[in-house]
């Protein structure tokens, strides 16, 4: 499975007012691991950036004075994202920049979702951590994510920072999918719950205790069952269990 993480740079926070795409940053997943694989472009949006959008993001109409049009780099934004699932935080904001830009380039030319499927971590996380902050710092200070370069906003740092939150959020995460040798009793294929864990994740030794340890657990039931008149749950549902079987 190709995910790509991706964050843009803009004018502004309006595209109903003519406000533009500045910076376009995404790294690339393959199987939930990091490939190395990025695209990074800055974009020349001829026209003014709003001085409150240069305090967020630090990039200014100076810089950006010879960097390419929108049009010059479509051809391969588009095929770096092509057929990927698009992992955006607020994916609104960005969507809404990316379709108004490829809008300006041809009026046929639809939209990213057209081309990409889309998972926002904004709805993510307002679904996992309801009433609390979910901007992208506090998701990083909630799962540990080192964010210590952020001084100012940059689409390629945050979109690498969102890949390693994304990761962390959905790391325990069950999900279904059908199993190629699950069949029930009638023969009917089934759904088997497939449990994604972090590659790095050590999975916990199972330790069975020893003769002499179940010989002292019996002796502590029994123990119990003599100042409770025998009301000892667990040697309760043994006795049922062994009278099942």
């Amino acid at each position: 499975m190709r995910q790509i993480v991706l964050d843009t740079e803009t004018t502004g926070l309006e595209v109903a007012q003519g406000h533009r795409i500045i910076e376009i940053g995404c790294v690339e997943l393959v199987n939930r691991k990091l490939t190395g694989n990025h695209y990074h472009q800055y974009i020349n949006p001829h026209r003014a950036i709003d001085q409150g959008a240069i305090e967020v993001h630090g990039i200014t109409n100076e810089f950006l004075a010879d960097k390419p049009a929108f049009e010059a780099i479509s051809a391969a934004f588009i095929a770096f994202v092509k057929g990927a699932e698009l992992i955006i935080h607020n994916a609104p904001f960005d969507l809404g920049f990316l379709d108004s830009e490829l809008q300006r380039l041809s009026q046929s030319n639809g939209s990213i979702v057209d081309m990409c499927t889309v998972i926002d971590t904004l709805v993510m996380a307002r679904s996992k951590h309801p009433g609390q902050r979910n901007s992208l710092d506090a998701l990083c200070q909630r799962y540990e994510v080192d964010n210590s370069q952020r001084d100012l906003h940059g689409a390629l740092l945050d979109a690498e920072i969102l890949a390693d939150v994304y990761l962390a959020i959905t790391g325990g995460q069950t999900t279904l999918q059908l199993s190629g040798s699950g069949n029930d009793l009638n023969g009917q294929s089934r759904m088997e719950p497939i449990v994604r864990l972090p590659a790095d994740r050590q999975l916990l030794p199972v330790i069975n205790a020893t003769e002499t340890e179940l010989m002292a657990h019996e002796a502590q039931l029994e123990a119990i069952a003599s100042v409770s008149g025998g009301k000892v749950l667990w040697k309760a549902s043994a006795a049922e269990g062994a009278v099942k079987g």
